[in-house]
């Protein structure tokens, strides 16, 4: 018997399960393939195929340094590049650790090959997604914070004895403050492309433009394991100390602020969840770091991140399909152009066509606020997450776009829709000061579309809406309004789609 090895491209890691199932890897064969085909799903930022891209042809150098038996292979598609390379191999089982994502986990089980593909578990989470299973059936909703402080409990993170470091599972309420005065913020640590990454970013360039999207030729992102742990010692040192009190806020040119910018690495396997959690928690004990940003950053990681993978594989199938709201607005235009009067979405859709990224308050209550509250289609803005983002993946962005950003399963994840109007925005961000709208007007020539949108949104919705506990008291406000403000607004919210859309 004759085994293979086949490492997807956010696979990246030498600990990966399908590899050390392998035991002596002393001249084991091993195939890393990048498929056109695949890119052309749906038009990805060209920033996200260098880093994938680049991150392998990095990666697979490495296992050769090391007495692999590498094949890099570029290829329209996957099965053409399989067939020839377990032929050549004479290679009678194929090892595969089990994709993040479902949709290529289907691709893998249709391939038609000459041997065995075994599909190894997945371990580049800390849950797995028999483990999270079994948790979530014994209960009647899927809280993250129950999942949470589980996962404290289970991996022995800021805990002392039975108890929470601190008395409280949660210092999210210390992590609000909003941008007033000068902050201060630290650089980003970013890398020069090598000659490996110039290639591909040469090799994404030629690709034409109808298949990509967003800027390239200021790629500086990190492409290997090396350089995510520099990227996860300089957030230690420079940035977690701060990063609790502002990591809900909004700033103009401030494109990162206190951020990780770990998630690219996570996704790609090039970091493992508890080394940074451990990082994290140790630097909190050795240094005395303010424990509001310590718990806020592994909440994201040991919390948010976990609960997200451990729900979308808990999920049935159709859980992409959801649309609690039958909203069917089309995506408008804008999202890709960036062209639009509201200047807290042109500043994001800027910095994203720039870098590919954008922190999560400015995903949830700009990107996802606006499309909750503006109708948008669920499967549509999903999309284009997926597309422009530079650590989207299926499992990332179904859990978060349709389930937590909007809504769209009813509150099997989100205990409540996250809208907002204007006044959010204005007071976490600077967007607001340099607007053609008012962000004070709900209605009329100069309101804010986040205003007239939020309560057309409520005012629509409102049966669906009275149902979830925490939205009682905003539906309360409705009530104070005359019927000809309701009718103003809900004219201008349906008349800006006409607008839009023709």
């Amino acid at each position: 018997m004759s085994i293979g090895v086949w490492i997807l491209g956010d696979q990246l890691s030498e600990n990966q399960s399908a590899l050390q199932s392998c035991g002596d890897t002393k001249n084991l064969p091993i195939i890393l393939i990048e498929s056109l085909n695949h890119i052309k799903i749906r038009k990805y930022h060209k920033q996200k195929l260098v880093l994938v891209w680049s991150a392998m042809r990095h990666f697979a150098a490495e296992l050769q340094d090391k007495g692999y038996a590498v094949t890099y292979q570029e290829s329209e598609d996957f099965i053409t590049a399989l067939k020839t390379w377990v032929t050549e191999n004479k290679i009678t089982e194929l090892r595969v650790m089990t994709p993040n994502d479902k949709p290529f986990l289907q691709t893998i089980q249709n391939l038609n090959l000459s041997c065995k593909i075994i599909l190894i578990p997945n371990n580049q989470f800390l849950w797995s997604r028999e483990e999270f299973s079994e948790w979530a059936k014994t209960r009647k909703s899927l809280l993250m914070e129950d999942f949470y402080r589980q996962g404290r409990r289970k991996f022995s993170i800021l805990m002392d004895n039975n108890k929470p470091v601190g008395d409280k599972w949660n210092f999210d309420q210390e992590n609000r403050k909003p941008p007033k005065g000068k902050l201060n913020t630290p650089s980003a640590k970013w890398f020069t492309p090598d000659a490996i990454t110039t290639e591909v970013i040469n090799k994404v360039k030629s690709l034409s433009d109808d298949l990509t999207y967003g800027k390239v030729d200021n790629f500086t992102w990190g492409i290997n394991r090396q350089q995510a742990l520099e990227i996860l010692d300089w957030f230690i040192t420079y940035r977690l100390p701060n990063f609790g009190t502002y990591q809900d806020a909004m700033v103009t040119g401030e494109n990162t602020l206190w951020h990780a910018l770990l998630s690219p690495y996570f996704n790609l396997g090039l970091l493992q969840p508890l080394e940074v959690i451990q990082a994290a928690e140790q630097a909190f004990y050795q240094h005395q770091l303010p424990l509001n940003s310590v718990e806020g950053f592994i909440r994201q990681v040991l919390g948010w991140r976990e609960y997200m993978y451990g729900v979308y594989h808990f999920v049935e199938e159709e859980y992409k399909e959801l649309n609690y709201f039958n909203h069917t607005q089309p995506l408008p235009e804008f999202f890709w152009t960036g062209k639009t009067e509201m200047n807290c979405l042109k500043q994001i859709f800027q910095q994203i066509e720039n870098t590919g990224y954008a922190h999560h308050i400015q995903r949830l209550m700009v990107l996802s606020n606006f499309s909750l509250i503006a109708g948008l289609s669920p499967q549509e803005v999903e999309s284009w997450f997926h597309a422009v983002f530079i650590d989207a993946y299926d499992w990332v962005m179904q859990t978060n776009v349709i389930g937590m950003g909007l809504f769209a399963d009813g509150g099997i994840l989100a205990s409540k829709p996250y809208g907002a109007s204007a006044n959010y925005i204005n007071k976490m961000s600077d967007y607001c000061q340099s607007c053609v709208y008012n962000h004070k007007e709900k209605f009329g020539e100069n309101a804010c579309p986040f205003n007239f949108f939020y309560w057309h949104f409520l005012y629509q919705h409102r049966e669906k809406l009275q149902k979830q506990g925490r939205m009682s008291f905003i539906l309360k406000n409705l009530d104070k309004m005359s019927t000809a403000e309701l009718e103003s607004i809900c004219q201008q919210a349906e008349g800006w789609h006409e607008r839009e859309t023709n």
